[in-house]
């Protein structure tokens, strides 16, 4: 009678774990974009085509073999457990080998890594297959801060600091975002192919930002570089991956994805510009003229011919004359 109560005990307490399980499940499905999910199970939903094409490698080709190759050891294991103890089987097997177990274990392991390789090369090669990039931004590690520097915008270097944590509730932000938002994050367009030159200063840090799969050491004295193209705004968050010292856990990344005009305007209130002038452009012509190599003195509001800035000037060398030099605006 006792142990029937006991086994109705421990069948209503499976079920009741079971029960939760199931209520629980709809919370696993809601899992956060850009930043790790409490309790999750699985990697970051994928924002960018990379991480896409990673995360078909893991689910469709990883998961399934990694299953298939357990529960083939596991029933080799219960079998030979079995099967071959002492009780079942008194009088071992005295033999030394078996060829054709030998030949199988041998060439089956051989061709799932080669079958495997075909996936992953091509994956490979599409991180180092990179488009032509629409933004370049040079990322240094610091022990331990991160710094960004827009080449082409005229965006120079600034430092990004992880936001402490008394502060977090000023900026808005949740407690769940301590040691990931950053005081000044990386700003970039959103469907833009974004190239990242990254080193470091001191030591070898590492960019890590799950959401888009990136994982590249920043190496002191050297230059390594991957690329992402954000699918969606929003703000990803990220972590040096590469243990560089006692505040190893202080130097979050966080990639704040925008709009193009949102990025423009970052980009202005930074001292930069989205479309700097060139040489032929800073004489005062538009991208039409400048393809008809029409382009002229830039106008001013009054209708006068205005004067070229010098930083904007394309030097080309002449050769030496007795002549003395012309004023600038006769000379135009």
């Amino acid at each position: 009678m006792g142990m029937g109560m006991r086994a109705k005990g421990l069948l209503g307490g499976a079920t009741a774990s079971a029960l939760a399980v199931f209520a629980a499940a709809p919370t696993w499905a809601q899992e956060l974009v850009g930043q790790p999910t409490p309790g999750g199970l699985g990697l970051q939903p994928a924002a960018s085509p990379l991480k896409v094409e990673a995360h078909m490698f893991h689910d469709v080709i990883l998961m399934p073999i990694i299953t298939i190759i357990t529960l083939l050891v596991l029933g080799l294991l219960l079998w030979i457990v079995f099967r071959y103890n002492k009780r079942t089987n008194p009088t071992p097997a005295r033999w030394s080998h078996n060829t054709v177990i030998e030949i199988i274990w041998t060439v089956v392991p051989v061709l799932v890594l080669v079958f495997i390789s075909l996936f992953s090369f091509r994956l490979l090669f599409a991180y180092h297959d990179m488009p032509d990039p629409d933004v370049t931004v040079k990322v240094t590690g610091n022990q331990w801060n991160w710094a960004y520097e827009y080449p082409d915008q005229g965006v120079a270097e600034y430092i990004s600091n992880m936001v402490p944590e008394t502060e977090l509730a000023e900026r808005g932000l949740p407690h769940s975002l301590y040691r990931l938002a950053a005081d000044e994050p990386m700003v970039v367009p959103v469907g833009k192919t974004v190239r990242l030159l990254i080193t470091a200063s001191d030591v070898i840090h590492a960019v890590a930002m799950p959401a888009f799969g990136l994982k590249t050491d920043a190496v002191p004295g050297r230059v390594n570089e991957t690329w992402f193209r954000a699918d969606r705004v929003g703000s990803f968050y990220g972590q040096c991956s590469e243990l560089c010292g006692v505040d190893h856990a202080f130097m979050p990344l966080q990639i704040n994805v925008v709009t193009e005009a949102e990025f423009a305007a970052w980009v202005a209130s930074k001292g930069g510009s989205v479309t700097p002038a060139t040489a032929e452009q800073a004489l005062g012509g538009t991208a039409a003229q400048v393809a008809a190599g029409t382009t002229g003195a830039p106008v001013l509001a009054d209708g006068q011919a205005g004067a070229i800035p010098t930083a904007q000037t394309a030097t080309t060398p002449t050769a030496p004359s007795s002549a003395p030099a012309a004023p600038a605006a006769e000379a135009r």
